[in-house]
């Protein structure tokens, strides 16, 4: 076991990014995270911690370990210029200036990524969860209570039959079938951003909103923002007053180029939070 103390490049609060970050592969607790990851064939435990001074302790048993540690982390991923750019934005600059420690939590696989965005696909949160729960539970050996993140060869191997089985809809289940078996998911880690989103939208179950879960939390991108997200539905519903597309986000994130997807991220947390001020935002 080794101990290797990182620092992350930018703002970061481990506390805040690892909320409600728990799933099948990690546990997020009293500001540590546990989680586990397949390396060199054998599934290993890492932990994170986080000192007063911003310092992120990691335990794990090889450097490898660390560095995925560090990539689910977002350690490397400075977001200051989205910080600096928007503290004083009218709408987002409150949720900005409390929560700038805040990164997106991700996924041990790009595979992982997609199943999650798969899953929650026009239901809550809270049920989509529950069904990727169970279907890496299902298809992934464990170590100490934890599962390894799914693979394309993994889940490659079920049928959509069998993923409906375990909650998966009809065509969800058969377009992550198709995609693991045609496609090294992984390897969408080395290529742009518009080239991977450009690959996963050929497949008619994936649209804007599922595209920004896997750059986010699969690739690690800020720019795709999660388009079509019911809590960002919901609060542009409420600030026009009417019932709204999904499409329609799109011109919630649009002020925010290529940071799109971390403004996504920056918007449900302050839904959360109460920062959001959208009588504010109408009058301007």
């Amino acid at each position: 076991m080794i101990e290797a103390s990182l620092r992350a490049r930018g703002p970061y609060s481990l506390r805040l990014s690892t909320r409600h970050g728990s799933d099948a592969t990690r546990v997020a607790a009293r500001g540590v995270l546990r989680a586990v990851y397949e390396v060199g064939g054998r599934l290993a435990i890492a932990e994170a911690r986080q000192l007063a001074d911003g310092v992120v302790v990691v335990r794990a048993p090889s450097e490898e370990a660390v560095e995925r540690v560090r990539f689910t982390l977002g350690l490397d991923d400075d977001h200051s210029e989205f910080v600096q750019r928007f503290a004083r934005d009218p709408f987002l600059g409150a949720t900005v200036r409390r929560l700038k420690g805040l990164r997106p939590l991700r996924c041990a696989t790009v595979t992982q990524a997609l199943l999650r965005a798969l899953c929650g696909q026009l239901i809550t949160a809270r049920r989509a969860r529950e069904i990727e729960r169970r279907v890496v539970r299902a298809s992934t050996p464990s170590l100490d209570g934890l599962h390894a993140a799914p693979t394309p060869a993994v889940m490659g191997r079920f049928s959509p039959a069998e993923l409906r089985a375990l909650g998966l809809g009809g065509p969800r289940a058969s377009a992550l079938v198709r995609l693991c078996r045609s496609l090294d998911l992984e390897r969408l880690r080395e290529v742009s951003t518009d080239a991977a989103a450009a690959r996963l939208v050929r497949e008619a179950r994936i649209g804007p909103w599922s595209v920004g879960v896997v750059c986010l939390e699969g690739l690690g991108r800020y720019e795709r923002g999660l388009v079509g997200d019911l809590g960002l539905i919901k609060l542009l519903a409420r600030m026009r007053g009417r019932r709204v597309e999904g499409w329609e986000t799109a011109e919630l994130l649009e002020p925010y180029g290529e940071w799109a997807g971390l403004a996504s991220v920056y918007m449900l947390a302050g839904l959360g939070q109460g920062t959001i001020d959208v009588p504010g935002r109408l009058a301007a």
